[in-house]
C-alpha cells in the first residue's frame, strides 16, 4: 500500500464538551484525508492534513455537472473501550457501484479502508462516549476538472471527513410519521437511484419540503408510482403476516448495507424474508385486515427506525402506537453488534488498532 502521508493540525480543535448538543454533521475534527486522481496516473498522493476549505477553480465539473459520490458509516467506542468500524468494506464496494454508474475512476477498496482506520486511529478522542452516540464517516469523491463540457473529467479528488455525533434517537425509539408522496419522483429504473449521489438528494428536497409535520417521505416508483421505493435516507420493511417483506433492489433504490445486515440477521433468525416489490395498496389494504405488524426503516444514522404511520394522499394509514418486536429485536442485535455488547457472529465489524 502507498504511504499516506501525515501533516498534523498545529491548532487543534476543543473537543465539544456537552455531548447532548452534538445533533448530526454540525462539527468537525482535526484533520481530513485527501487523495488525487489524474487520468495517465491514477489515484495518487494520499495524505491527512488538517481539516479546512478546499481551493478549487469556478470552472470545476463537479459544480456544473454534479459529477460526485459520497458514502457513510461510523465509528463506535466499544464497551470495551475498542474504536468499532461496522462492514467498512460494504461502504466502499457500494462507493464503486456508484463510481461506475456516475463515470469516476475506481477506488482500491482495501486501500480506503485501511485509510480510514488511519485517520479514525489519528481522531480517535472525538469518538463520542454516550449512549447512541457515534463519529461520523463521510468519504466522497468530486470532479474536479477546471473544463466547461459534459463529459466525465479527468481530474478526481477524494476526501474523508469526520463528524462527532449525537444519538439519533433523542427521545427513544419511538414510531415516526412518514408522508408518501404522490406526485414526485426520486428516480427511474435505468437511472442513478441505486448510487450515492447528491443528486439523488437533490431531487427529493422539493417534497421533503412540503411534506411538513412527517419525518420522512416515502417514494414510490418514477413510472406508475404504485411501487413502495425507499424513505429518503433510509431502506423499509413491512411485516405482513408471516412474511418479512422489503422492495427488491431493481436500479431504483438504493442497497443499504444496513439492509443487508437485517435481511442475513432475520434469515439466520429463521424469518421468512421476501425481496420484491409491494404496492402502497397492498400496505394499505394490509392495514385495514390487520395483517400489516410492523413497518421500519433501516440505515446508517437510524440503525432501525420503527414506523407508526402513513400518510397516503387523503388517508392515514394506522401502523402502530409503539415498537414492534421484531424491530426492536433488530435494533437491540445490531447496535449490540455494533458496540461489542453481543458476539459478532457474522465477522462484521473490524477494530482500529
Amino acid at each position: 500500500m502507498e504511504e499516506i502521508k501525515v501533516t498534523l493540525n498545529s491548532t487543534p480543535k476543543p473537543k465539544p464538551a456537552d455531548e447532548s448538543c452534538l445533533g448530526f454533521g454540525k462539527s468537525f475534527t482535526d484533520h481530513m484525508f485527501l487523495m488525487d486522481y489524474t487520468v495517465g496516473k491514477g489515484w495518487h498522493d494520499p495524505r491527512i492534513v488538517p481539516y479546512g476549505p478546499l481551493t478549487l477553480d469556478p470552472s470545476c465539473s463537479v459544480f456544473h455537472y454534479g459529477q460526485e459520490v459520497f458514502e457513510g458509516m461510523k465509528a463506535y467506542k466499544g464497551a470495551n473501550g475498542s474504536v468499532r468500524l461496522f462492514r467498512p468494506d460494504e461502504n466502499f464496494k457500494r462507493l464503486n457501484n456508484s463510481n461506475e454508474r456516475m463515470c469516476i475512476p475506481p477506488i482500491d477498496e482495501e486501500f480506503c479502508v485501511h485509510a480510514v482506520k488511519e485517520l479514525v486511529r489519528l481522531e480517535q478522542d472525538w469518538i463520542p462516549s454516550s449512549e447512541g452516540t457515534s463519529l461520523y464517516i463521510r468519504p466522497f469523491i468530486i470532479g474536479c476538472e477546471p473544463v466547461l463540457g459534459v463529459h466525465p473529467a479527468n481530474n478526481y479528488l477524494f476526501i474523508i471527513i469526520l463528524s462527532p455525533s449525537g444519538s439519533y434517537y433523542a427521545n427513544g425509539l419511538e414510531p415516526v410519521k412518514i408522508y408518501v408522496e404522490p406526485k414526485y419522483v426520486r428516480t427511474v429504473r435505468g437511472g442513478t437511484g441505486y448510487a450515492k449521489t447528491g443528486g439523488n438528494y437533490a431531487a427529493s428536497l422539493k417534497a421533503q419540503q412540503e411534506a411538513k409535520g412527517f419525518a420522512q417521505v416515502l417514494w414510490l416508483d418514477g413510472v406508475e408510482q404504485r411501487y413502495v421505493e425507499e424513505v429518503g435516507s433510509m431502506n423499509v420493511f413491512f411485516v405482513i403476516g408471516d412474511e418479512i417483506v422489503t422492495p427488491a433492489l431493481q436500479g431504483s433504490v438504493l442497497p443499504g448495507i444496513t439492509r443487508k445486515s437485517c435481511i442475513e440477521i432475520l434469515k439466520d433468525w429463521g424469518y421468512r424474508v421476501s425481496e420484491r416489490k409491494i404496492t402502497i395498496d397492498e400496505v394499505e389494504e394490509a392495514a385495514k385486515n390487520g395483517s400489516l405488524k410492523e413497518m421500519f426503516g433501516t440505515g446508517t444514522a437510524a440503525v432501525v427506525s420503527p414506523v407508526g404511520d402513513l400518510q397516503y394522499k387523503d388517508q392515514m394509514i394506522h401502523i402502530s402506537d409503539g415498537i414492534g418486536p421484531i424491530t426492536q429485536r433488530l435494533y437491540d442485535e445490531i447496535t449490540g453488534i455494533q458496540l461489542g455488547k453481543l458476539p459478532d457472529r457474522f465477522n462484521w465489524v473490524q477494530t482500529v488498532e
